[in-house]
């Protein structure tokens, strides 16, 4: 069976000419070449500043660039028939899709209602700092480009738990919307500032029963308009997980299938709230290994003061392996974002042999790795800002090397603070199959390595160039593999 790969086809920063929709129908083929095996697509459905939102700024989820509303038909992405069509392209190519979800909040409502509120401690959420006053707030949403096609719910101010903006008053503040369901915000796993139940904008509130039918009933629309094979789900910890429960739950018992899913929940501190996120959930969905990823951050920042020897100590691939999505970078974690934590560039291709070349975990590959970028603009001070995300040649050959070679049993050699490998011995599904991987982030590495017997009087080289000699395994099925310092070079079996 070939391994999993996942790619993040998109960044906070895409400004290609050719529409991103477009861009995935094109790179269909090669992404199946390289061994992609799923695809996670951008918010596909009308945000509040239709042509330039990046997609979390959710207006209406049933409009998937087929109306005009918000300032255009075409979402940043292209039209409803380019999505349909890139999703086409990729299942014929064997690769699956999945659609981005975004069940937290709603943004750019249609008409005001006046609403009673109180406002909250924005660091502590379980407190109210206000008796209870009426404001006006953007809470009615009425879709009137679309005009009840599809789904005639409008969603009002019972529908939402909180909003950030009073529009009679001008200003910003967390407002707890006081009505039947409940006194405050809901019960949600993060108990970041009190209660993490309001992310932004209008908070969805899922004591509402009818906000929950319509989502079940949005999500049999969305996998019968677009064959989508699975999810990501955005913000979970924002969010009740009841309703996620019942929500996949409910798409799986239709379907009489088993969606793949993968859930952002978000976590650098400790791996407690993950687990519990699991728990709760009873392991229904895979988790973005976010600790991992703030691992390699830490270590391009520290370079060889970093201890490699403890770079998966405490994340979710150590602990529970069987439920990690393994990534290097995101959206939210690229320059000027709010999570911003990117990983330097000398780093990238250490971080990505360690999750592409190893058994535990799924990864998953940022766009720009792949395709590069670049980005003019300006920042919060108005200083002009230039990004160039350049493109990791180490990455698509280490892609295409895990498809053909990432398999067997795996010996880990984690046993010096800047020097790590590890080999996989191969299996005899995968004719050839066998690597072996060693990263340095100090001086040039060399370490003595078993890779098995059977590659006895075997030669290795390294698929990366970066090492010109060639290794040759002893009758033991061991040898001394090296890298560049600073770097990383993946050993396979010379075949000619």
């Amino acid at each position: 069976m070939q391994n999993q790969t996942i790619i993040q086809f998109f960044h906070w920063y895409y400004n290609e000419e050719q529409n991103l929709w477009t861009k995935v129908a094109v790179e269909a083929p090669r992404l199946k070449e390289i061994g992609i095996t799923s695809v996670w697509l951008p918010p596909a459905y009308k945000s509040n500043n239709a042509a330039y939102d990046v997609g979390y700024a959710v207006y209406d989820l049933f409009d998937l660039g087929e109306f005009d509303q918000k300032g255009a038909v075409h979402t940043k992405y292209g039209t409803k028939d380019e999505y349909i069509n890139a999703i086409n392209a990729l299942h014929d190519n064997g690769v699956c899709v999945l659609a981005d979800i975004v069940f937290n909040h709603k943004a750019g409502g249609d008409e005001l209602e006046k609403v009673k509120v109180r406002t909250v401690n924005p660091d502590n959420r379980n407190e109210f700092t206000s008796d209870v006053f009426e404001i006006e707030a953007w809470t009615r949403f009425t879709f009137p480009g679309r005009k009840g096609k599809y789904s005639e719910f409008i969603w009002d101010h019972l529908c939402f738990s909180g909003v950030d903006w009073a529009e009679d008053l001008k200003e910003t503040a967390i407002y707890s919307i006081q009505n039947y369901l409940g006194e405050g915000f809901e019960k949600v796993p993060s108990t970041e500032l009190g209660n993490y139940d309001y992310l932004m904008f209008n908070d969805i509130d899922y004591r509402n029963r009818a906000v929950i039918d319509e989502l079940k009933y949005w999500g049999e629309w969305l996998v019968e308009t677009t064959k989508i094979d699975g999810f990501r789900l955005d913000a979970v910890k924002h969010i009740n997980p009841d309703f996620i429960i019942e929500w996949l739950d409910h798409l799986n018992e239709k379907y009489n299938r088993e969606f793949f899913v993968v859930a952002e929940d978000w976590n650098v501190v400790d791996i407690e709230g993950q687990l519990e996120y699991i728990d709760i959930t009873g392991g229904r969905t895979q988790i973005f290994d976010s600790l991992l990823h703030h691992n390699f951050y830490l270590a391009s920042q520290e370079v060889n003061q970093f201890d490699m020897r403890t770079i998966f100590d405490k994340t979710l691939v150590q602990i529970k392996p069987e439920l990690a999505v393994t990534f290097v970078d995101n959206h939210d974690s690229q320059p000027l974002q709010a999570l911003e934590s990117y990983v330097e560039f000398w780093f990238r291709p250490l971080a990505y042999a360690m999750i592409l070349l190893r058994e535990q975990g799924i990864p998953c590959l940022f766009f720009p790795d792949l395709y590069g970028g670049i980005y003019d603009d300006k920042n919060k001070e108005g200083q002009d800002v230039h990004i160039d995300l350049a493109v990791l040649p180490e990455l698509e050959p280490m892609c295409k090397i895990r498809t053909a070679a990432a398999y067997g049993l795996q010996r880990d050699y984690f046993d010096h603070g800047n020097c790590v490998g590890w080999t996989r011995e191969g299996d005899e599904e995968h004719e050839n199959s066998g690597l072996a991987v060693l990263l340095s982030t100090g001086d040039e590495g060399f370490k003595e390595m078993e890779i098995g017997e059977k590659f006895a009087g075997k030669t290795f080289i390294d698929a990366l160039g970066y090492r010109e000699q060639e290794v040759i395994v002893d009758e033991n099925g061991r040898a001394e593999f090296h890298c560049n310092a600073g770097g990383v070079s993946v050993w396979i079996l010379k075949t000619n």
